[in-house]
């Protein structure tokens, strides 16, 4: 299964012929319907329509397609009419005109303080009986159809590079954790033989008494106190962890986003406690480089499905 991105884009448009209001022959008017998709990162699917009037009742239809091909991302989906005959407007046919001058009076008897009809309204009203470019629901549908597997395409592509991205950074981990390995067990030595050190030196300060033997074991308790407090094993076994499970939801693809974010959470908690325990400028660049590295991936899983 593909790693799909939040971020896409994709459109389409269909053209139509509207059938005249009047049976006498003219010419028939045609337009395009086109519909166009938008999303972006969000941490749950949120939707938003932009519909002309005369297909406002589509967006049930409309919200369930969508439903069931998306699980997240803030989704923008706009469509829109476009009527190829001179402005978009038909010319109302006096029957029609008639007719809503009829209902304008008729109106106007029981309200008397009603407004009467403006030319604009007239234009929409008639526009909506007919005589401009008509689309069924069916057509509306088989276009959101096409843009959404459009999208799906748009996402899997953008997917594909994100998650060619984390497994490289996955690999630069992995090499920095190999770096970090054998520093601790050279840094326990180094300071134990620190402390023995100065166990001698207070020894040559005594001018030949001896020192309790008491002395001795405080220094080699000191040395595995510090041993133990700089120990990063743990923490480099569990950032491995981290990079094996990585790598099998990229490879597993479908909804990971959710949890490549929990991962990169702990991740950085790891990387964080390596820098805290460092002894020795070597780890903390080591340290300061991870968390580079796993910044960089959070920003890009953020946009992960």
């Amino acid at each position: 299964m593909a790693v799909y991105s939040m971020t896409g884009y994709a459109s389409a448009q269909t053209s139509s012929s509207a059938s005249p209001l009047e049976p006498a022959p003219k010419p028939r008017a045609s337009g395009r319907l086109g519909l166009e998709i938008r999303c972006v990162n969000s941490r749950f699917l949120d939707l938003s329509f932009r519909l002309p009037e005369e297909l406002r009742h589509v967006e049930p239809a409309l919200r369930e397609r969508v439903n069931a091909r998306l699980k997240r991302g803030k989704v923008e989906l706009r469509l829109t009419l476009e009527s190829d005959t001179g402005l978009g407007l038909a010319e109302p046919a006096p029957r029609l005109l008639q007719r809503l001058n009829m209902l304008q009076d008729s109106v106007l008897n029981w309200l008397p303080r009603a407004t009467p009809l403006s030319v604009a309204e007239v234009l929409r009203l008639a526009g909506t009986e007919g005589g401009g470019p008509t689309w069924t629901d069916a057509q509306a549908l088989e276009l959101a159809d096409q843009v959404l597997s459009g999208l799906l395409d748009a996402r899997a592509r953008e997917g594909a590079r994100l998650g060619a991205m984390l497994l490289a950074h996955i690999a630069q981990l992995r090499t920095l954790a190999r770096q970090a390995l054998p520093l601790i067990p050279a840094l326990v030595e180094q300071q134990r033989q620190r402390f023995l050190d100065r166990w001698k030196e207070a020894m040559a300060l005594t001018d030949g008494a001896t020192l309790p033997e008491a002395a001795r074991d405080r220094a080699l308790t000191e040395a595995t106190a510090f041993a133990i407090r700089i120990d990063v094993a743990e923490e480099l076994t569990r950032l491995n962890s981290h990079f094996d499970e990585v790598e099998r939801l990229v490879g597993k693809g479908g909804e990971i986003g959710k949890r490549l974010e929990f991962l990169i959470q702990e991740l950085h908690r790891e990387a964080n406690t390596l820098g805290s325990k460092s002894a020795a400028l070597e780890l903390t660049h080591i340290s300061v480089d991870m968390k580079v590295l796993i910044e960089q991936m959070r920003e890009q899983v953020q946009n992960i499905e």
